[in-house]
């Protein structure tokens, strides 16, 4: 066993080397449409960062002919399919630059667009690519109003919106977990403004009018009144907005204690 297991591991070595010196003959060699053909072969067989060696050590040779196009193309695929989406941004961006008018312009416009999407982190995490993101797919869309990319430019959109949205509502959340009340009621009150077709507009509001009441309970006794008033105008705004919602009674309770309180400050 530990003979056949050391012959299997021999083979694959020389194989290896084999592979090797053959790949290195390739870049030595001085035969361009031979080193161009191999590197469409190892771009077919998705093996990317081999192609991607060869085809750019071809864009002095190619450039300004028929095929440089193609060859930008492929490296700029390259990078994207090895995950190095910066990279492929860069080089889909300088793909427009150089080939404006191409067949291909409207897809590397959008794949353009969608590397900073796939570029875009964890929610905790710094989120300018995701913002950037939404910019060039509405960009996109606008450039390109038949395109067929259209409804996956909208749908990466909402879920780049989305994740901007539970960062912010999670920054929310930790003010008034720390005690933060006024800027936990002003940052709920942001995001029902950043976010007017939320799904969550309700609980905001409620959590917003929760934050005032609990800002207004720890404030100085000279302040306590108008800010008990401020939890009651936010509950008139619920109704108003919410007027079905099955959070209302919940709201109405705060402004309840905050009318309660507001009387006893008075017969002081």
């Amino acid at each position: 066993m530990s003979f056949l297991k050391a012959s299997l591991t021999g083979l694959f070595f020389i194989l290896l080397l084999s592979s090797c010196n053959n790949y290195n003959k390739v870049l030595k060699s001085k035969n361009n449409t031979y080193k161009l053909s191999v590197a469409d072969k190892l771009y077919a067989q998705k093996k990317y960062r081999t192609a991607q060696q060869l085809y750019e050590q071809l864009y002095p040779v190619y450039k300004g002919t028929d095929k440089f196009e193609e060859i930008y193309y492929r490296d700029a695929y390259c990078f994207y399919y090895l995950g190095e989406y910066k990279d492929a941004e860069n080089f889909f961006k300088g793909f427009l630059d150089v080939f404006p008018n191409s067949p291909k312009a409207e897809e590397v416009d959008f794949m353009h667009a969608f590397c900073f999407y796939k570029s875009s982190p964890k929610v905790e995490l710094d989120q300018t690519n995701t913002v950037k993101s939404i910019g060039l797919l509405q960009s996109f869309i606008n450039a390109h109003p038949g395109s067929a990319r259209i409804d996956t430019a909208n749908s990466i959109i909402d879920m780049c919106r989305n994740k901007l949205e539970t960062k912010q509502s999670s920054a929310a959340d930790l003010y008034y977990k720390i005690g933060q009340y006024r800027a936990a009621a002003l940052s709920y009150a942001d995001l029902m403004t950043d976010y007017p077709g939320s799904l969550n507009g309700e609980a905001y509001k409620l959590k917003e009018i929760k934050s005032y009441y609990k800002f207004a309970q720890l404030s100085i006794p000279e302040k306590q009144e108008e800010r008990f008033e401020k939890v009651i105008i936010e509950f008139r705004d619920f109704a108003d907005r919410y007027p079905d919602s099955k959070l209302l009674k919940d709201a109405e309770n705060y402004s309840n204690l905050s009318q309660n309180n507001i009387k006893v400050i008075e017969k002081k």
